[in-house]
């Protein structure tokens, strides 16, 4: 056994494998070309426990850790699913941790219940036009009017934006680009609030993706997650289990494309001989699976870090596991990231090749895997962000 291969993980891998097949796999070809999951989805993985993985029983959710949250991440593409479907699905994974942080009674009813139950989607929005990885500097402000804030701004590139029911959303608390961040959960319908256009996408089909726009928005200062102007470090407490799921993400795609690259290579015969039967190809299959079990092996390594305090020291009604992951393992988890996303990308480059023309048609499943790895580098902090941060945990 692995920290990750104990029975109560091998039931769980069980559990996610039956809801794709059952679920998911019969209909994600045309959610990637409607553009996103059906909101029953929701609810159906809510019901089996599935979505709730990861967040204490007290919240509504499922239990487990860190851990487990990556063992279902890891499944569901291993069995067939996908990255972009673990964003659309699993957005609560970034919306609700900063509320269930907070332990705030009022958010944690209105918003973390029903969206653990599935019958509520939240998105996270942070990145704005002018700025991504500058989170100092966001511009969307929120001045205090009496018992609400005012809302002005902008967010872009916001994962569920067309189907969330409530942002979680970064404002500036004093004048824009001070860096004094607050967080405000904002509702859909709330007048001035506008969803924009959805999107398109290279990869990640099925995830829908929104611009928003927010214009005099008046949100109560009950919306508010924690004390002003803690918004900051919330944030930056959360990319710590953002970044070790995107690492999952990209291990288990490169996972995934090696499983079947290696069937299409025994399958496929050229020449009087299948493909796995020539040197070269033996070599580049080996190579794809050396790459991906080391990063796996690294990333679950990482994980176990940032989980384990977490897990020694947490009540019921600890924040979910990886939110305050802390500055020890920081270039850690940069190293996690850009190592399994560098695996997934020669991973996926290769299995398509392998599968020659075929691989380059929508009915393959490598692919969908190819266009969605590209996202990988870039979400949570980009691989230069990455680099950036290993070598400052370097004394550079």
């Amino acid at each position: 056994m692995t920290i990750v291969d104990t029975p109560e993980r091998r039931q769980l891998r069980e559990l996610t494998r039956s809801f794709v097949t059952r679920e998911v796999l019969p209909h994600l070809a045309g959610w990637e070309r409607a553009g996103e999951v059906p909101r029953s989805l929701h609810e159906t993985a809510a019901k089996i426990g599935l979505l709730g993985i990861g967040f204490p029983e007290s919240v509504g959710g499922s239990g487990g850790d860190l851990l487990d949250s990556m063992v279902v991440t890891e499944e569901i593409i291993r069995s067939g699913g996908s990255s972009g479907l673990v964003a659309a699905l699993f957005t609560h994974g970034i919306a609700l941790p900063h509320i269930v942080a907070a332990r705030d009674e009022h958010l944690t009813e209105r918003y973390v219940r029903p969206t653990l139950a599935g019958t509520m989607i939240g998105a996270l929005a942070i990145t704005e036009p002018d700025g991504g990885s500058d989170v100092a500097g966001i511009r969307t402000c929120a001045v205090r009017d009496g018992d609400h804030y005012v809302v002005n701004g902008a967010k872009t590139y916001i994962t569920s934006g067309i189907r969330a029911d409530f942002v979680t959303t970064a404002v500036c608390t004093d004048f824009p680009g001070s860096g004094s961040l607050s967080l405000l959960v904002i509702d859909k319908g709330s007048p001035g609030f506008t969803v924009g256009r959805r999107l398109e996408k290279l990869g990640w089909h099925c995830s829908d993706t929104a611009e928003l726009s927010f214009v005099d928005v008046r949100v109560p200062v009950t919306n508010r997650v924690g004390p002003e102007d803690t918004g900051f470090l919330a944030i930056m407490q959360q990319f710590a289990a953002e970044r070790l799921s995107l690492a999952t993400q990209a291990y288990a795609t490169a996972q995934r494309c090696v499983d079947l690259a290696v069937r299409w290579c025994r399958d496929r015969q050229t020449f009087g001989r299948p493909l796995v039967g020539r040197q070269v190809v033996r070599h580049r299959l080996a190579e794809m699976h050396s790459r991906t079990e080391a990063a796996r092996a690294y990333v679950h390594d990482v994980a176990d870090r940032v989980a384990r305090p977490l897990q020694l020291g947490a009540s019921d009604a600890a924040p979910r596991p990886g939110a305050v992951a802390g500055q020890p393992v920081v270039t850690e988890v940069a190293i996690a990231k850009n190592v399994a996303v560098a695996a997934c990308d020669f991973v996926v480059d290769a299995a398509l090749q392998l599968h020659g023309g075929f691989g380059y048609l929508r009915d393959a499943e490598v692919e969908r895997h190819y266009r969605d790895a590209r996202i990988l580098g870039i979400g949570g902090g980009t691989t230069e962000i990455m680099n950036e941060i290993i070598a400052k945990g370097m004394g550079l």
